[in-house]
């Protein structure tokens, strides 16, 4: 149990560690893990310097767990003075900062300075800038301590050169100073590859006659050979299945009607298509023509044969038979092998002579010591490293706590919290709660836990044609207006423009507000649907009723029954009369309640109506939770993040336009007899109000509609156990009550 004091605050509808000093975070490993807001989180999709998210994720598996936090703040806090500076997220530490007492600290010191001797600066202080380049940091070093040299390691101009060739043969690594250069590996394989090729080139010099049959020509010839070598099998088995078959000597030769379907195109451009004919017409006896009477296509070729090969061994022959051929064929296995023996083919371009000359100076060990020497300095290289990273959690760990430890920052209406990705404008409102979603499968699976409305959207930016996808929450405002398919605009967090596209709606509900008017805009859909289906399916059968009619032959006419028709009467009637009673007893009835009394009714029926919504809406606002999102986008959270009304509602901007706006040139005219309509009805409705609530009375001062008298010679009915006949009713309105 730890014996430090913490101090908790209230965030979220949660008790929260609140850091709020330097000795916060030099005993945060004294914290219990149970109070850590979150366990761990990914490194990527976070709006926070990349740089800095991979000096805390030490073990480079792509997340920052708890126990990297802790050590990245007893590693921070131990080589500076004052641990509260980190409070002020500032990118400039000075060199009084350092601790000095701390080994660590002093040789940090010593390598800051370093950094700006390197950059040919003086000052006091060290920034972010100042080491985030480290390629400007060891432009001029000879040597970096990286464990690879450059031709400004050496002003030896033999090694220079050396090392030039070697990265011209093996390649390059790129050096702290971003000039490309060569490690001790490749060293290795440089001298390595030169002695292969020098031993293989020996090879060659010390066995030449059977290696090289043809002389200076062997190459050219070998070329040339295994050019045609298949055409000369081919043409050779022709000759066979001729012998074989004396009839089928037309079908294996060239036949007219193969060169008639070429004869009117340009033959100069069917290449490819002549070169599949034979190499040379058949003959009866077998032996293949080495002049003038081969495939025009493979002329050529079989000139250079000729010139290397045939002139040589079979001088002044115009054919030659297969046995032939193949002693030719036979000839060149000892330099096929040679070939297949190729050793040290990385240094081939630099020449015999010059593979020679390098293996005579043998400067590899002078190299490798070059190599030494440089990796002695590793320790002040990585010392300059370290600086930069000094400088990044100096300026951004006390964010990322807020954003770890607790979730100050999103609670806090001044800041942006890391995950929050930027804002989303859509249907006269702004979104600032927007993640981005780096795989929607964890998404559908968990995210309807969260209790909120969540629009998913495709953001595509148009100047870079890059994509992603977003889950903005939406916490004020209607929702008659969103739908799947609907655009919008993603401005991220900097700056940048997104063409957004809802392509999913997680629905819940956004506000009490919204929930009351619910189940009205909820029937309003409903009639306005309703009533475009009827009519659909009445124009449609009227449509049909009236092609029948067209269609179908003319019917006798029935004629008019009155019994019928007087039946029908007498029902509408008494069923009109009916509900006059009904309407006649509700009025009455209601004629006794005063105005405040009309209120209250109003307000218990949209009670009735608004309440359940409004009692549900109630209760899943409450429970609206941000943690099933940050799990989804591979966060590990170990508390809820409540978003409840009041915070909600500073999530989601509504756009709101002036009381004062110039009237619309081409709004509908309304009709003349609307507005009489209109009036009358108001003025009914005041009537009816006044009339209702005895206030009618006290304005006129009549006395003809004394609303007490009327109501004490209702009661004297009514003790009297009989109902008001109509022959009694119209004696009460023509008798004149006196007050």
């Amino acid at each position: 149990m730890s014996e430090y004091e913490w101090k908790f605050s209230t965030i979220g509808g949660k008790n929260r560690v609140n850091i709020k000093s330097g000795e916060d975070i030099k005993h945060l490993g004294e914290l219990d893990q149970k109070l850590w807001t979150v366990l761990s989180s990914p490194v990527s999709g976070l709006e926070f310097d990349a740089k800095t998210l991979k000096m805390l994720d030490s073990d480079n598996d792509g997340r920052i767990h708890v126990n990297e936090v802790v050590q990245a703040a007893q590693w921070i806090t131990s080589v500076i003075n004052d641990p509260d500076l980190l409070l002020k997220k500032e990118d400039v530490l000075p060199f009084s900062a350092f601790n000095k007492e701390n080994p660590d600290g002093k040789r940090l010191l010593a390598s800051a300075k370093q950094i700006l001797s390197n950059l040919g600066l003086k000052k006091d202080s060290i920034s972010v800038a100042d080491t985030d380049d480290s390629i400007a940091i060891f432009a001029k070093t000879a040597l970096n301590g990286d464990g690879i040299i450059t031709e400004q390691s050496t002003d030896d101009e033999a090694l220079k050169k050396t090392i030039a060739e070697c990265i011209a043969s093996m390649g390059s690594k790129t050096d702290r100073s971003g000039l490309p250069g060569i490690d001790a590996d490749m060293i290795e394989a440089f001298y390595g590859a030169l002695a292969s090729f020098a031993a293989w080139k020996k090879a060659a010099d010390d066995d030449k006659e059977a290696i090289f049959p043809y002389g200076d020509g062997t190459a050219d010839a070998y070329s040339a050979v295994n050019t045609i070598k298949a055409k000369v099998a081919d043409y050779f088995m022709r000759c066979k299945l001729s012998a074989f078959s004396k009839d089928s000597t037309s079908a294996l030769d060239v036949s007219v009607s193969r060169i008639e379907a070429i004869s009117d195109k340009d033959l100069s451009a069917c290449d490819d298509m002549i070169s599949q004919y034979p190499l040379a017409s058949i003959t009866s006896n077998g032996a293949l023509p080495i002049d003038e009477r081969v495939n025009p296509v493979w002329q050529a070729t079989f000139s250079s044969l000729k010139a290397l090969v045939f002139d040589k061994d079979f001088k002044g022959a115009k054919e030659i038979t297969e046995d032939q051929w193949k002693s030719v064929l036979a000839k060149f296995g000892a330099y096929e092998a040679w070939l297949g023996s190729k050793a040290g083919a990385e240094v081939e371009g630099l020449g015999l002579d010059e593979v020679k000359a390098l293996l005579k100076a043998d400067q590899k060990a002078a190299l490798l010591k070059l190599i030494d020497d440089d990796k002695a300095l590793e320790s002040e290289s990585v010392s300059i490293d370290e600086v930069n990273k000094l400088l990044h959690l100096y300026r951004d760990f006390y964010t990322f706590l807020c954003n770890f430890v607790s979730f100050k920052d999103f609670y806090n209406p001044d800041e942006k919290a890391i995950f929050q990705a930027g804002e989303l404008y859509i249907d006269e409102r702004c979104c600032e709660l927007c993640l981005k979603v780096p795989d929607m499968g964890p998404h559908n699976a968990s995210t309807g836990l969260s209790g909120m409305y969540i629009l998913y959207c495709n953001c595509v930016n148009k100047i870079t044609g890059a994509t992603m996808i977003i889950a903005a929450v939406m916490t004020d405002g209607d929702v008659a207006d969103l739908r799947e398919g609907k655009h919008g605009l993603f401005y991220d967090r900097a700056g940048a423009e997104w063409d957004a596209t809802v392509f999913k709606i997680v629905e819940n509900p956004i506000s009490i507000r919204q929930a009351f008017w619910a189940p009205y805009n909820k029937l309003g859909r409903y009639i306005e649907n309703t009533i475009e289906k009827r009519a659909a399916e009445k124009d449609s059968k009227v449509t049909s009723d009236l092609t029948s009619k067209v269609d179908a032959p003319a019917e006798k006419k029935q004629p008019f029954d009155i019994a019928k028709f007087a039946g029908i009467f007498a029902a509408v009637g008494m069923a009109v009369a009916g509900i006059g009673v009904a309407l006649k007893a509700m009025a009455q009835s209601l004629a006794d309640f005063k105005l405040y009394q009309w209120l209250i009714l109003i307000a218990v029926i949209m009670l009735v109506i608004s309440g359940p919504s409004m009692i549900l809406a109630w209760l899943k606002l409450r429970k609206r939770n941000l943690s099933p999102l940050l799990n989804a986008n591979g966060w590990a959270i170990n508390a809820s993040v409540k978003v409840n009304i009041s915070f909600g509602a500073t999530l989601t901007e509504v756009g709101k336009a002036p009381l004062k706006a110039e009237p619309d040139p081409f709004a509908d005219k309304t009709p003349f007899w609307k507005q009489v309509l209109k009036w009358l009805f108001i003025l009914f409705i005041i009537y009816w109000t006044l009339y209702t609530s005895n206030l009618l009375y006290k304005i006129t001062k009549v006395e003809y509609f004394n609303y007490d008298a009327k109501q004490k010679a209702k009661k004297e009915l009514l003790k009297q156990n009989a109902a008001p006949e109509p022959e009694a009713m119209l004696i009460l309105k023509s008798t004149d009550f006196k007050a």
